[in-house]
C-alpha cells in the first residue's frame, strides 16, 4: 500500500504557526512570496519518497563514520558528522564539516575539512577548528551555518563559531573563528573574526587566537575585511552571536539566496521562511512563507543553475528527512517537478541524541564560492547525521529520456563514473568503467565490502508498457548478491531477478522468489529482460544466454502498468533504513563481492 504525506495551503497554515513561535518572528502575509512550488507535493514514507529521480544524478559519499578504524588522519573516531560546506577554489572541492564523539553538540564539537579534484575521490580529512580549552577548562564546540568565503584578492578564508555546551548556536557563544585554507592544502594561523561583546567575550577571555588585526598578513586581514563588510555572507551568522550591535539586518536561520536578473536577492531560510533584498543585503523584506512548501526543519538549499534556471533542494515532508528532492524554476519563482537527488536510506549505524535518519542539512556552493568545470550542481549533505555526501546533479535537470539507447562504457564517463546512469557510490562499494583487459573493453564494474550498504547503478529510459532489455553480466564470484530490478516511475518494481550468494540465479514471480538456474564466476552473461512481450500482459521472460529460465512467462511482483528504469544493486532492496541500535560489526568490511556489467540496451515499444 502507499502511504502518502500530502501538502496543501491548509497543512501548512497549522505547521506555519509552530514554526513561526519557534522563530520568534512575524513574517508577513503577502500573498504572494517569491517562492512558490506551483501543485501539491506528494511523497511516500518510502526512502525516495516514489519520486522519480533526476536524471544521471551521483551520489558519492566522501566520508563513512568509523568507531574501530578511521581513516581522518588526527584519528577522530567520531560517528556523529554533519551540517558539510562545499566550495570550488583553484581546481579543488573544499569541505567542511561537524564532528562529534556520539550525539549532536557533544564536547568536543572540531571541524574537520577535506577536498577533492573531482569530487569524486576525496582526501582523507583533518582538522581545520580544533577543539580547546577555556581557562575554566571547558572546551567551547564548533557550530557553522556557512563556512567559506573567497574573497576579493583570491584568499580562500574558512569560518567556524565557538559555542557553549550544549547549545551552541543560541547567542551564548564565544565568537567567529576564521583562518586561511591554503592553495597546497595546509592552513593559516587561527584567529577570531568577530567576538560575541553582548555576552562579555574578549581577547583576555576568549583565550587561544588573537583577534584577526594582529595578522601580519595584510592580504588575510583584507580578505578578513572583505567577509565582514558581506552583508549577504554575514547574514548566515546571526543565529549563532544574535548580536544587538547592527552588525546584522535581520534574523534568520540557515539562509539560502540567488540573485534574480533585475539585482534583486531572494532568500529561503530555515523553516521554508522567505526574504527578499533589493541592496545585497543592507535590508531585508518579510515576504512569509514558501507557498505550497513543507516546512521543515532541516535546511533548504536555492540557487541559480548554470542554464539561467533555478533550483531549490530540500527534504520534501514538514517531519521527515527523506529523500532529499529538487524542484526546478525557469524564473526564480515559481518550482515544478519535484524529483529525487538522493533517494536511499541506509541503516543508521551509530544511534546518538538528536540523530534524525535521511540525506539532510543540504549545501551547495554558494554564489561567489567558486564554479567547478561543466554544468553540474554541486551539493553536499549528511546521512544519518553520521556520514558525509556529495551529490552531483547533472544541468538542466530532467525526470526523462527517450528512445532507445545503448551503453558499452566506451567513452561514456564523468571520472570514472557512467554519464547519463544515476549512481549510488558508498566508499566501501564503489562503481566505476573500468578497462577488462580483454576483448569486452571497458565495463561498468560494482564492488562491494560494505556490511551494511550497498552500490546502485539505475539507467531511466523513455517510459513505456513493454520494453526490451539486452545487457552482459559476469560475476566474479557465486557467493555475493546482484539484484536486478525495473521499475515505474513511483519505484515500483514489477520485474525483479537476483544472482544470489548461492550461486543461483532467482526470478520473483507474483511476490515468490522462483529458481532459474545457476551461475559461474567470471564468465560473461547475456541476459535479456522482455517486459510486457505483447504489449499488454503484465508479464515478463527472462533469458540467460539465448534460453528461458524459467518454467513459464512471470507475472510482475508490483503491479505497473509502465516502466522507466533498470537498476544494479549489490544487496538487497530496502525500502527505507531502520535507526536507533548499534549495528554490530559496521566498521569492519565484509567478503568483497564484484559483478561487471556491459553493453546495456533498452529498447522501448509503441
Amino acid at each position: 500500500m502507499r502511504h502518502t504525506l500530502r501538502f496543501s495551503l491548509t497543512a501548512l497554515a497549522a505547521t506555519s504557526l509552530l514554526s513561526a513561535t519557534a522563530c520568534a518572528q512575524v513574517y508577513s502575509t503577502d500573498p504572494e512570496p517569491p517562492i512558490i512550488y506551483d501543485g501539491e507535493i506528494s511523497v511516500s514514507t518510502n526512502a525516495d519518497g516514489g519520486l522519480r529521480p533526476a536524471v544521471g544524478t551521483h551520489n558519492i559519499q566522501v566520508y563513512r563514520a568509523n568507531r574501530s578504524e578511521p581513516e581522518h588522519l588526527d584519528g577522530l573516531d567520531h560517528t556523529y558528522l554533519h551540517a558539510p560546506m562545499l566550495a570550488y577554489w583553484r581546481g579543488k572541492f573544499h569541505l567542511d564539516y561537524l564532528s562529534a564523539p556520539v550525539n549532536e553538540h557533544d564536547s568536543p564539537t572540531p571541524t574537520s575539512y577535506t577536498s577533492s579534484v573531482d569530487g569524486i575521490h576525496w582526501d582523507a580529512p583533518t582538522t581545520l577548528f580544533p577543539a580547546y580549552e577555556l581557562p575554566d577548562g571547558s572546551r567551547p564546540l564548533t557550530h557553522q551555518r556557512t563556512s567559506f568565503f573567497i574573497a576579493p584578492n583570491d584568499r580562500l578564508l574558512a569560518t567556524a563559531f565557538y559555542g557553549l555546551y550544549p547549545r551552541p548556536n543560541d547567542g551564548s557563544g564565544i565568537g567567529r573563528a576564521v583562518r586561511e585554507v591554503k592553495a597546497d592544502g595546509s592552513f593559516g594561523p587561527l584567529y577570531f573574526l568577530r567576538y560575541n561583546s553582548q555576552e562579555g567575550w574578549d581577547p583576555a577571555n576568549a583565550a587561544a587566537f588573537p583577534f584577526y588585526t594582529e595578522s601580519p598578513d595584510k592580504g588575510f586581514v583584507a580578505a578578513c575585511e572583505a567577509l565582514l563588510a558581506d552583508k549577504l555572507q554575514t547574514a548566515q551568522w546571526w543565529e549563532e552571536d544574535r548580536s544587538e550591535d547592527g552588525f546584522y539586518r535581520e534574523k534568520g536561520k540557515a539562509l539560502s539566496y540567488y540573485h534574480l536578473p533585475d539585482g534583486k536577492v531572494v532568500g529561503i531560510w530555515k523553516n521554508a521562511v522567505t526574504m527578499t533584498t533589493d541592496d545585497e543585503g543592507e535590508s531585508w523584506i518579510r515576504t512569509g512563507f514558501a507557498k505550497n512548501i513543507p516546512i521543515n526543519s532541516s535546511k533548504y538549499w536555492a540557487e541559480k543553475t548554470k542554464d539561467s534556471n533555478y533550483a531549490l533542494v530540500f527534504n520534501p515532508t514538514t517531519r521527515l528527512r527523506h529523500p532529499l528532492a529538487i524542484a526546478t524554476s525557469e524564473d526564480g519563482k515559481t518550482y515544478r517537478n519535484l524529483l529525487s537527488v538522493h533517494g536511499e536510506l541506509p541503516d543508521q549505524r551509530f544511534p546518538g541524541l538528536y540523530k534524525n535518519m535521511g540525506p539532510q542539512y543540504v549545501r551547495g556552493i554558494l554564489e561567489g564560492n567558486g564554479n567547478p568545470p561543466g554544468d553540474d550542481l554541486w551539493l553536499t549533505y549528511s546521512v544519518n547525521k553520521e556520514d558525509i555526501w556529495v551529490s552531483r546533479v547533472p544541468v538542466p535537470v530532467s525526470q526523462s529520456t527517450a528512445g532507445s539507447f545503448f551503453d558499452d562504457f566506451e567513452d561514456s564517463s564523468e571520472n570514472g563514473l557512467p554519464s547519463f546512469w544515476n549512481v549510488y557510490r558508498p566508499l566501501w562499494a564503489p562503481t566505476q568503467i573500468v578497462d577488462t583487459n580483454s576483448k569486452q573493453g571497458r565495463a561498468l564494474r560494482l564492488s562491494d565490502e560494505d556490511p551494511c550498504d550497498y552500490a546502485s547503478v539505475t539507467r531511466i529510459f523513455e517510459e513505456g508498457r513493454s520494453t526490451m532489455i539486452r545487457f552482459k553480466l559476469r560475476p566474479e564470484q557465486t557467493d555475493g548478491r546482484l539484484e536486478i530490478d525495473v521499475a515505474n516511475a513511483e519505484g515500483l518494481r514489477p520485474v525483479q531477478i537476483a544472482f544470489t550468494e548461492n550461486g543461483t540465479v532467482e526470478a520473483r514471480h507474483e511476490g515468490i522468489w522462483k529458481p532459474a538456474g545457476t551461475y559461474e564466476a567470471g564468465k560473461w552473461i547475456d541476459i535479456e529482460i522482455d517486459v510486457n512481450p505483447e504489449n499488454n500482459t503484465e508479464r515478463f521472460q527472462f533469458r540467460i544466454n539465448g534460453e528461458e529460465v524459467l518454467y513459464r512467462i512471470a507475472y510482475f511482483s508490483d503491479l505497473a502498468r509502465t516502466a522507466e528504469r533498470l537498476t544494479f544493486r549489490t544487496g538487497e532492496y530496502r525500502r527505507r533504513g531502520s535507526g536507533g541500535h548499534e549495528i554490530p560489526g559496521a566498521d569492519l568490511k565484509v567478503k568483497k563481492s564484484t559483478f561487471l556489467i556491459d553493453d546495456v540496451s533498452i529498447e522501448p515499444r509503441k
